[in-house]
């Protein structure tokens, strides 16, 4: 059964975690958050452009005793679909079958998705639960990135309970090498233009013979 926060910022700011902001000196800034109703609930236009232009993304769940784990998820962009205002879905692929997440959320559903766009040094943060789904093949077809080639062993629908960004601060600038080979190869087309069109005004400017 899901927590019921007064604000949906409470599921990160617990009492613990506010005694120490108080501490701290931040506080009274994340209140005025608070005031304004904490983080947003439902997936807006920001989100989901955000969400169709990622190809990776940790997934965080933890065992019944909190024991955390971090996944890896990645695919081509758009592999992320969203199903409704509050719930994204992926196709979950066959991988090393060691089962940990898919472990941990049959025993602990409380779920964290954390999205890095280090091209354009971005970060959202995703909080709320997530399930397994198994039996549904016309789900886990619809959600298969076409021509992807890896095995869908199963699809993860993960309901957002709150989501928020990040600062830019310290994130390094990357590059995926698709994108840096897509420049490169612009770059190198037109400098093989500009030498053509400087190869063609010598011929021109050449006298007769």
């Amino acid at each position: 059964m899901s927590d019921v926060h007064a604000y949906s910022s409470d599921v990160a700011f617990t009492p613990a975690v506010k005694a120490i902001q108080t501490r701290k000196g931040s506080r009274e800034a994340y209140a005025h958050v608070e005031a304004r109703g904490g983080w947003r609930t439902e997936i807006d236009e920001n989100l989901a452009a955000f969400l169709a232009d990622a190809n990776s993304f940790y997934l965080a769940t933890a065992s019944a005793d909190g024991q955390p784990y971090i996944q890896h998820r990645g695919g081509p962009k758009g592999f992320v679909k969203i199903i409704d205002k509050n719930t994204i879905a992926f196709a979950d692929y066959s991988g090393n079958r060691q089962y940990i997440t898919q472990g941990n959320l049959s025993e602990n559903p409380k779920a964290h998705i954390f999205v890095m766009d280090y091209a354009h040094r971005r970060r959202v943060k995703i909080w709320g639960e997530a399930r397994v789904v198994e039996d549904d093949p016309a789900l886990a077809d619809a959600l298969m990135p076409k021509g992807y080639k890896a095995r869908t062993e199963q699809v993860i629908l993960f309901r957002i309970s709150a989501w928020d960004t990040n600062c830019p601060q310290h994130i390094p600038q990357k590059f995926d090498a698709v994108d840096v080979a897509q420049a490169l190869a612009l770059r190198d087309a037109r400098i093989a233009e500009l030498e053509a069109e400087l190869a063609a005004l010598r011929g021109q400017s050449a006298p007769a013979g």
